[in-house]
């Protein structure tokens, strides 16, 4: 009879207090649902999109992913400088270059779209590789960016993206060259290769912890972009955006607490422009609403606000 009590009192502890795997399931099993609200939100942005989307989130804690049109090959326009800047840093590893080399800005780098660079004074202007890139980076300057092209060599862009495996994601051109991209030669990726090779350097696959820091240092800086538009300004995102004619894309790491995240969307064929870094805004705010509440929250889903007054 003891014995028939011992074991019932074991089932009903057990079912009050479940398992540490069993709660942790329990845990993963609310944030599915989650992410299924998620899904119908970026289904609904794509429904109503006039032109074609492509997708990729990726949980840099869980590695739980959301893809949607995610092996879509589509123009990069400039988020292809994250991959650029990471061949630059590279080397600059290696001990091929050094970022603190003096570059003497001339007359024959002003390309359109240049930027600042458009307003400095060549042959006189001197600036630091690492300048150079913060220019590409912050204020995407076309001229900066043909700088590290050749400083790099287009080639080993491509190298560094093969060594990865990312086979779609390619340099094919210089900035404005409009001849090249006429005849086909564009900067392409998709947008699951694109969260592969942010999640590649956050885990350090690329470069050492130095120069880790740096390069995301540096993708970090302000800029005008649609993946932090309508997010907290204190909040650290290192993203890189893209324009074109009928295209829009952004791809970043978002820095949320305890639940940090990769995201990608790339937009072409849009009819609106607008439309496009519009549909980008509100799949990026969705997502981090969610990310935001996952690392705040607990097992439970008992979110801790900063200024939670501990009010019943």
């Amino acid at each position: 009879m003891f014995k028939r009590f011992v074991c019932i009192a074991a089932v009903m502890l057990a079912a009050c207090f479940p398992s540490s795997s069993r709660a942790q399931q329990l845990a993963q099993d609310k944030e599915q649902v989650l992410w299924q609200k998620l899904q119908v939100t970026i289904t609904d942005v794509d429904t109503h999109l006039d032109g074609a989307m492509g997708v990729a989130i990726l949980d840099l804690s869980t590695g739980q992913k959301y893809l949607l049109h995610a092996d879509e090959v589509m123009p990069t326009a400039s988020s292809i400088k994250i991959a650029i800047l990471a061949e630059l840093y590279l080397q600059a590893q290696q001990g091929k270059l050094n970022l603190n080399n003096l570059y003497t800005l001339q007359q024959s780098d002003i390309v359109g779209g240049s930027g600042i660079t458009e307003a400095l004074t060549p042959g006189t202007t001197r600036l630091t590789l690492r300048d150079v890139a913060a220019l590409m980076v912050s204020v995407s300057d076309n001229s900066a960016t043909n700088i590290i092209i050749d400083r790099v060599g287009m080639e080993n862009v491509n190298a560094l993206l093969d060594s990865l495996g990312l086979n779609h994601t390619r340099l094919r051109r210089k900035m404005m060259d409009l001849k090249a991209a006429s005849e086909g030669r564009e900067n392409v990726s998709t947008p699951r290769e694109m969260v592969l090779l942010l999640e590649a350097l956050y885990r350090g696959k690329v470069l050492n912890k130095q120069f880790t820091d740096d390069y995301f240092k540096l993708l970090t800086v302000h800029k005008e972009s649609y993946i932090p538009r309508d997010l907290p300004e204190d909040l650290r995102v290192a993203n890189k955006p893209g324009e074109l004619e009928g295209v829009r894309t952004d791809s970043g790491i978002v820095f949320t607490g305890k639940r940090p995240y990769v995201i990608s969307v790339m937009t072409t064929y849009l009819r609106h422009e607008k439309d496009g870094g519009d549909a980008i805004v509100s799949i990026s705010n969705a997502t981090y609403q969610i990310f935001d509440r996952l690392s705040r929250a607990s097992d439970l889903g008992r979110v801790i606000s900063p200024h939670d007054t501990g009010n019943p």
